[in-house]
C-alpha cells in the first residue's frame, strides 16, 4: 500500500528526460563478458570463443582483472557470485570471503594499543578468500582447466600490457602508500614511480603465483610457496595468521536473498554481506509512486536517500557473520519491517539522524576499492561476480616475491564488545561487497555496481531506473546517481549528471548537497548482461571506467 503524500510533496515538478547513453547496448545470440577493462573482459570473451561456458570466462576475465587493476582486486582478497544455471533455472550463491586470523582479537589490538581496528598493515589482514572462490567455481560448473583460465593473465603478466587511462590516474594516487614497504614499492613502481596511461607494466612475480595456481589449483595458494610467503610477512610485521587458518578455509556455497519490486525479483547475497540493505531499501521505495514521480524528481530521490538512511542503519546494527551472529534476515526484510520504517520517512523533511530500528530477540547497538564482472554464455549461463582487496591496494602489504597485495577487508570488524561484527578469530567481518541479479517474466539480468557502502544505494537505483522509469540496461548505468556513504547527517553527494532545479528540490528538504563532477568513482562502476525471453543477449558497461561488454566470436569447432 503507497504511503499517502503531503499536498506539498504532490506538487509535481517538469519531468526530467530519460538519460541519451554515450553507449551502445551490445547485442548477440551468443555470449558476453562485461568488466572494467578490455583487456579482462577480452580474455573473458576468448574462453566463451573456445567453448568454455560463463563460469571459464569469468574467472579467466577476473584473473586478468587483478593484474591490470591491481589496486582494486587480486589473488590477496576475497570474491562473492551468483550465478543462474540455464539448465536447471537455479541461483547458486557463492560466500569466498576469508575469516580472521587465529589469535586476532580485540584484545590483542588493546595490547598493542589500538583502540579500534586499523585500516591498514597487518592487523587489517584476513585470510584472502579468491583463490578458493575460482576452485570452488571451476570444479562446480567450470569445463577448462586452470592452465587455461590463468593463462591470459599469466602471459599479460610476463610480456606486460599498457596501463589504461583510468587506472593510471588511480594508481598514481597511491604513491605514499606504495611507497611504505619495499615489497610494494619493488612490485607496483615503474623506475620512479606508478606507471603512468599507456606505459607498459609486467608483474613476474604475480606470473609465477598464478603459474603456481595454475599447476595446483587452490594448493598452488594455500600451501607451498605462497602460502609460506604470506605467513613469512605476517611473522615479520606481527601478525597471527598461521598456516592452517589458509590451509583450513573453505568457502560456502549460500541461497541468494531476495524481494519483488514492481514485478520483478531482486537477489542478494546473504548476510553477512551489505546485500541486504539494497533490498530493504527497495522494500520501503515501493511504497511510493516513483514512476508517476518521474526520474530525478526530488521527491523520488529525497524517498530514495531517506530509504538508504533508514535500511543501513538496520544493516549495521544487525548484520554480521551468521555462523557466529544472529543476524534477523526474514524480519529484516518482511513487508511489515519495510511498512514501520517506511512510517518514519517524511516526505517534507530530510532526516539528519535515523536510528535503527528495535528487533524482537535481539539487544545492542551496532569504503573500497573493488571490480564487478558479469558474464552470460551462449547457452544463458550467467555469472555475477565481484571481487575486491577493500582499499586501493589493500593493506599496502605485499608477501614476499609474490606480486599481489593482501587485503585489508579486518578493517570493517568493530572490536566494540557484543555486537554482530565483533573482531573474533576464524570470523568474517561485515562485507561490503555484492554482486545482484533480477528476473521478470523470462527477462534476467546479471548486475553490479561496485564501490564500499556505494553498492547497496546503487543497486537500489539501478533497480529503479529499470522498474519505475523503464531503462535500457545502458541507461540505467550511465543516469545520474546520487551517494550517501556517512551514517550520520544530511549530507548527500549527488553527480552533476542529476539537474540542478532537482538539487534545488532537495536542498529545500534539508539535504545538504555536494554536488560532484560526471563519471567519477565516486559514484561507483558497475556491469550488466541481460537475456530476453527470445534467446537474445545484451551487455552494458559502465562509462565512469575504462572498461567494455564484449562479444563471442563464433564458436570455433
Amino acid at each position: 500500500m503507497t504511503v499517502a503524500l503531503t499536498a506539498s510533496a504532490q506538487q509535481a515538478p517538469a519531468r526530467t528526460p530519460l538519460p541519451v547513453p554515450g553507449r551502445s547496448i551490445v547485442t548477440t545470440t551468443l555470449g558476453i563478458v562485461a568488466a572494467s577493462q578490455p583487456l579482462a573482459a577480452k580474455a573473458g570473451a576468448e574462453m566463451l570463443d573456445r567453448g568454455g561456458n560463463a563460469i571459464d570466462a569469468a574467472i579467466a576475465a577476473n584473473a586478468v582483472l587483478g593484474l591490470v587493476e591491481p589496486h582494486m582486486n587480486g589473488v590477496g582478497g576475497d570474491l562473492f557470485a551468483i550465478i543462474y544455471e540455464a539448465k536447471t533455472g537455479k541461483l547458486h550463491g557463492l560466500n569466498a570471503s576469508g575469516w580472521a586470523p587465529t589469535g586476532l582479537t580485540p584484545a590483542l589490538l588493546a595490547e598493542r594499543g589500538l583502540a579500534r581496528m586499523p585500516n591498514n598493515g597487518i592487523f587489517s589482514v584476513t585470510v584472502p578468500g579468491a583463490v578458493a572462490g575460482w576452485d570452488a567455481l571451476r570444479s562446480r560448473f567450470g569445463t577448462k582447466t586452470f592452465s587455461e583460465l590463468l593463462g591470459p593473465a599469466i602471459w599479460y603478466a610476463e610480456h606486460g600490457f599498457p596501463v589504461s587511462e583510468v587506472i593510471a590516474g588511480e594508481w598514481g594516487e597511491q604513491v605514499r602508500k606504495l611507497s611504505a614497504t619495499p615489497e610494494a614499492k619493488a612490485t607496483y613502481f615503474l623506475g620512479d614511480g606508478p606507471p603512468k596511461f599507456g606505459e607498459v607494466f609486467r608483474n613476474p612475480n604475480l606470473a609465477a603465483t598464478l603459474t603456481r595456481i595454475a599447476e595446483h589449483g587452490r594448493d598452488g595458494f594455500y600451501h607451498g610457496a605462497t602460502a609460506e610467503a604470506i605467513l613469512s610477512l605476517s611473522k615479520s610485521a606481527g601478525g597471527t595468521m598461521t598456516a592452517a587458518d589458509l590451509a583450513e578455509f573453505e568457502v560456502e556455497w549460500q541461497e541468494p536473498i531476495r524481494t519483488t519490486y514492481r514485478g520483478w525479483t531482486v537477489y542478494e547475497m546473504p548476510p553477512q554481506g551489505q546485500g541486504i540493505a539494497a533490498l530493504m531499501m527497495l522494500n520501503i521505495m515501493e511504497r511510493y509512486p516513483l514512476g508517476e514521480w518521474g526520474f530525478h524528481d526530488p521527491r523520488s530521490l529525497h524517498v530514495m536517500i531517506e530509504a538508504k538512511k533508514l535500511a543501513y542503519a538496520d544493516m549495521l546494527k544487525y548484520v554480521g557473520d551468521p555462523k557466529i551472529s544472529t543476524v534477523p534476515v526474514s524480519q529484516m526484510l518482511s513487508r511489515e519491517h519495510a511498512a514501520a520504517r517506511a512510517s518514519l520517512l517524511s516526505l517534507s523533511k530530510a532526516a539528519c539522524d535515523v536510528m535503527p530500528a528495535a528487533i524482537a530477540g535481539l539487544e545492542g547497538a551496532h569504503g573500497g576499492d573493488t571490480i564487478y564482472l558479469t558474464v552470460i554464455d551462449a547457452e544463458g549461463n550467467i555469472v555475477s561476480l565481484i571481487q575486491s582487496i577493500y582499499s586501493a591496494f589493500g593493506s599496502g602489504l605485499v608477501p614476499p616475491k609474490a606480486g599481489f597485495a593482501l587485503h585489508n577487508r579486518g578493517a570493517l570488524f568493530t572490536i566494540e564488545p557484543g555486537q554482530p561484527n565483533t573482531l573474533a578469530p576464524r570470523k568474517r567481518p561485515l562485507h561490503t561487497i555484492i554482486p545482484a541479479f533480477m528476473e521478470k517474466d523470462g527477462t534476467r539480468i546479471g548486475f553490479g555496481i561496485m564501490g564500499g557502502w556505494t553498492q547497496s544505494q546503487a543497486h537500489a537505483q539501478f533497480v529503479s531506473n529499470i522498474a519505475d522509469h523503464g531503462m535500457t540496461i545502458q541507461q540505467a548505468l550511465e543516469a545520474g546517481r546520487f551517494v550517501k556513504n556517512s551514517f550520520r547527517g544530511c549530507d548527500v553527494q549527488v553527480e552533476a549528471l542529476v539537474p540542478a532545479l532537482s538539487i534545488e528540490g532537495l536542498k529545500a528538504l534539508g539535504h545538504e548537497v555536494r554536488l560532484v563532477p560526471p563519471r567519477t568513482d565516486t559514484f561507483g562502476r558497475g556491469q550488466v548482461v541481460m537475456s530476453n525471453p527470445s534467446g537474445v543477449h545484451f551487455g552494458a558497461s559502465e562509462p565512469r571506467h575504462d572498461g567494455g561488454a564484449i562479444p563471442q566470436s563464433p564458436i570455433r569447432r
